[in-house]
C-alpha cells in the first residue's frame, strides 16, 4: 500500500496497516521532518482513534496526565468571560506539542519504508508518478494523505478546491514555561489570541487577524495587536522568539466531495475534508479516518482473496464523509462569528454572554462523542 504524505493522518495510518501485516511505502515531499513551532489539540475521539489504530502508548509519553486546569472558554479582550466550558468539555483535551507528535508517530513507523523528499506530480490506481519523472507503481491501494493542495485529489470529478478563510494566524510555543490559571480563546473586532498549556508548563498560543491573504506582521505587530489586551497575553509573546512564530493563511477545502475514493485512491485528512481551524478538530478528524480506514483494510490484509477492495474503500467513505464533512463546515461557521468585526463583534459578545455554559459547551461534547 502507497501512503502519500507524511503527516499525522499519513503516518498514524501506516504504522497501523505496517503492524497489521501491509507492505506500506510513505512518501512525503518536504526533504525531512523540522519543527513545527506549534501546538494542537487532541480531544476525546482524537484519543479514541489513536487507541484503536494502536498508538495510544506512544502518545502517552507526550500528554499530561492531567486536562487543562482552570477555567476554559472565550473572553473580552479585557480579560470578562463571555463563555465558560463545564469540565465534560475538557476532561478528555490534551494540548500537545505539533513536532514531539510527529515524532512519536514517525517513531511508531519503524519498519515502514518512508521516503522524503518525493514531489508527487499525478496518482493513478496503482502509483504515482513523480515531478522528476520517476515512477512509483504496483500498489494495491493509493492513499491521499497529501493534504489540502492533494495531487492525489488531483483528477477527482467534483470541483473542490482550496479557498482562503479571510483572517490568518500566527502560531508559538513559549521558550520557557509561563504559569497561567486559565485556557481558551479572547474575541475582538476581527482578532482572537488562544492560550493552551503543554505537559512541560510552556505554553502554545495563535493569535488571528482578518485581513489580506498575504499580510505577514512581526512580533512587534502583535505585540501592537495585543498588547492591552489581557493578562498574560503580553507575557506569552515576550518569552517566544521571534523566530520560532510560524505563520499561515487559513485555508480550507471549499466545496464538498462526493466521494473520498475514486477506483483505487482514497482521501484521507486534509486531502479529503481540509477545515478551518476553529474547532480544534482537523488532526482528530484525520486520525478518526486513519483509524476507520485500517479498520476497513484489516480484513484485506489477514486474507487478500476474501473481501473486495473496492468494498472496502466504499464502507470507509461511507462512514466517514458525513461526519467529517459536517465537522468541517461547523468549523468554517464558527470561523466567520469568532472573526467577526464591528456591529456583528458587539451582537456575538452579547449573544455568548447569554447562552448558558452548559447549552455553549453541549456542541463539542457531542463532537467527542465518536467511537472507531
Amino acid at each position: 500500500m502507497l501512503v502519500v504524505g507524511g503527516g499525522i493522518s499519513g503516518l498514524a495510518l501506516a504504522s497501523s496497516l505496517h503492524r497489521g501485516g501491509a507492505d506500506v511505502t510513505v512518501l512525503e515531499q518536504a526533504s525531512g521532518f523540522t519543527a513545527a513551532g506549534s501546538g494542537l489539540s487532541l480531544f476525546g475521539n482524537g484519543f479514541r482513534a489513536l487507541d484503536a489504530l494502536g498508538l495510544d502508548q506512544h502518545i502517552a509519553a507526550i500528554t499530561s496526565p492531567h486536562p487543562p486546569r482552570g477555567t476554559n472558554g472565550t473572553r473580552r479582550h479585557d480579560g470578562r468571560w463571555l463563555t465558560v466550558f463545564t469540565d465534560e468539555v475538557t476532561a478528555h483535551l490534551r494540548i500537545v506539542d505539533r513536532t514531539e507528535l510527529h515524532t512519536a508517530l514517525r517513531a511508531a513507523c519503524s519498519g515502514v519504508t518512508v521516503c522524503t523528499g518525493m514531489r508527487v506530480e499525478s496518482a493513478d490506481d496503482t502509483g504515482v508518478d513523480l515531478t522528476d519523472g520517476v515512477r512509483f507503481g504496483g500498489f494495491d491501494i493509493v492513499i491521499g494523505a497529501d493534504g489540502l493542495r492533494s495531487r492525489v485529489r488531483a483528477g477527482w470529478s467534483d470541483p473542490v478546491s482550496p479557498r482562503y478563510a479571510g483572517y490568518g494566524a500566527w502560531r508559538g510555543i513559549t521558550s520557557r514555561p509561563v504559569p497561567i490559571h486559565d485556557g481558551g480563546e479572547t474575541v475582538g473586532a476581527g482578532r482572537r489570541f488562544g492560550i493552551a498549556p503543554l505537559r512541560d508548563g510552556r505554553v502554545y498560543w495563535f493569535a488571528c487577524l482578518t485581513g489580506p491573504e498575504s499580510t505577514r506582521p512581526g512580533l512587534e505587530v502583535l505585540r501592537m495587536e495585543f498588547g492591552t489586551w489581557h493578562d498574560p497575553i503580553s507575557e506569552l509573546l515576550d518569552a517566544t522568539d521571534d523566530d520560532a512564530i510560524s505563520y499561515l493563511p487559513i485555508e480550507y477545502l471549499h466545496g464538498r466531495l462526493g466521494s473520498y475514493v475514486d477506483g483505487r485512491r482514497v482521501l484521507i485528512g486534509d486531502a479529503a475534508h481540509a477545515m478551518t481551524p476553529d474547532l480544534g478538530q482537523g488532526a482528530n478528524q484525520g486520525l478518526e479516518d486513519a483509524a476507520v480506514l485500517a479498520r476497513c483494510l484489516r480484513p484485506i490484509i489477514a486474507d487478500p482473496r476474501g473481501i473486495r477492495i473496492d468494498a472496502a474503500l466504499h464502507r470507509y467513505d461511507a462512514a466517514r464523509r458525513p461526519r467529517s464533512q459536517t465537522v468541517a463546515r461547523q468549523a468554517r461557521l464558527l470561523g466567520r462569528v469568532m472573526q467577526a468585526s464591528g456591529t456583528a463583534a458587539t451582537v456575538r459578545d452579547i449573544g455568548m454572554r447569554l447562552i448558558p455554559s452548559a447549552a455553549a459547551s453541549a456542541a463539542s461534547v457531542r463532537m467527542q462523542d465518536w467511537n472507531p
